[in-house]
């Protein structure tokens, strides 16, 4: 496992679409590993996206301290109410705001073994996949935000 370099606001890739990942294998399962690692050795991290660490693969990790999730090919499939949120970005350092997210999420992805899995997340787990899912659309949250928190 290693740690890999962040991509931070101003990097094109962040503003990409990512590609879809056909299989799952070893080196996927390596990558997902290493972004875990990435995750987990930087400040205030709940969740990663490929793109983050330059890679425009559909892949995210999360964890709400609750566990790791690793996800491969994300897609909300369901959305229901709205909450508002407090969010900030490991590729936007110390920068905060208000947004408006979904309140509960259904997700259809694979998982590290390329299984098909749906989890449902609401409250904070369903705003962090919100969160990751946009970036694979090359979505920042400063895009949605109402108003900035200082």
């Amino acid at each position: 496992m290693a740690l890999r370099q962040l991509s931070f606001l101003g990097d094109e890739i962040l503003r990409k679409k990512s590609k879809v990942v056909d299989v799952v294998d070893d080196k996927i399962r390596q990558l997902l590993d290493d972004m875990a690692d990435t995750m987990y050795n930087t400040k205030n991290g709940a969740g990663l996206a490929a793109p983050q660490v330059g890679i425009l693969k559909r892949l995210i990790v999360i964890d709400m301290g609750q566990g790791l999730i690793k996800l491969v090919n994300p897609k909300i499939i369901k959305q229901e109410g709205n909450q508002e949120v407090i969010e900030g970005c490991l590729s936007i350092p110390n920068v905060w705001g208000k947004l408006m997210r979904p309140a509960k999420v259904t997700v259809q992805a694979l998982n590290e073994n390329g299984e098909e899995v749906i989890m449902t997340g609401s409250g904070d787990l369903a705003k962090c996949l919100c969160h990751e899912i946009d970036h694979l659309e090359g979505i920042l949250f400063t895009d949605l935000v109402t108003q900035y928190i200082r």
